[in-house]
């Protein structure tokens, strides 16, 4: 585990503790030593990514935590009375958590505290070992950082520059694009497209990379250390992007 991201999760994990571990970025909530669910104001929750997309209703989901919020069961709920399938909800609530948990694990997001024999409200659905966790929220962020180095583009509103003929991005990314209004940061994009916010901050910083939006100024980044192999292997992807800048640039000063 990596434990300079949160020593104190790492310590509750071989404690099998339950409660909820609060940081300034978002909460962790642990039963019998695992991660059960996770909460971030920058990200997106459960409800979002349920009912933007329109897989459920938003009465449906205020009635499930009308009936059973207070026993801390909506998710069983919600599965009990036909609303998603187990397996729907197994899917979605795991992406709602390694999201809001990234956030949570941001190194040096302030203090942590940790309140004993706290549950949330969804109940259980399917724990994650809190090593996996963290060793999940370590891959993301050295992910972001091989794309594009810059992290202000995370927080700071998507700027949309002029594109460059004949550059070609994804669908997923053209989304991100048409909401890109310089007003909207990544978080709020997200939310508008019903969205995890890590897919979504990871597109801009690939759509950065790729010159089709502005990068805050700012001082350059620290040296990072040399990626992993797993990076340089499914993100060759990035030099390639660099390469094709430098070309539209000679062509343009020609």
């Amino acid at each position: 585990m990596k434990a300079a991201l949160s020593p104190m999760l790492a310590r509750l994990a071989d404690e099998r503790a339950t409660g909820v571990l609060v940081r300034d970025r978002g909460a962790l909530y642990l039963a019998d030593g695992q991660v059960v669910h996770a909460e971030s104001p920058e990200a997106p929750g459960i409800d979002v990514l349920l009912t933007a997309c329109g897989r459920l209703p938003r009465a449906g989901w205020e009635e499930a935590v009308e009936q059973a919020g207070a026993r801390n069961e909506v998710g069983r709920f919600l599965v009990d009375s036909g609303r998603l399938a187990g397996g729907e909800l197994e899917i979605c609530h795991l992406g709602a958590l390694f999201d809001a948990a990234f956030f949570a694990l941001t190194p040096g997001s302030g203090p942590t505290r940790f309140r004993y024999g706290v549950s949330h409200w969804i109940g259980p659905v399917r724990p994650v070992p809190a090593a996996t966790v963290t060793r999940e929220a370590s891959r993301r962020r050295a992910l972001l950082a091989a794309v594009w180095p810059y992290p202000d583009v995370d927080s700071a509103p998507v700027v949309p520059r002029a594109p460059t003929t004949g550059r070609w991005i994804t669908r997923r990314q053209r989304s991100v694009l048409n909401l890109a209004d310089g007003v909207r940061t990544p978080e709020a994009i997200a939310r508008a497209l019903g969205r995890p916010a890590f897919p979504t901050l990871l597109d801009v910083r690939r759509l950065a990379a790729g010159g089709l939006v502005e990068t805050p100024a700012g001082p350059a980044p620290p040296p990072t250390p040399p990626a992993p192999a797993w990076v340089a292997r499914e993100y060759a992807a990035t030099d390639i992007a660099l390469l094709r800048r430098l070309r539209d640039a000679l062509e343009e000063s020609l």
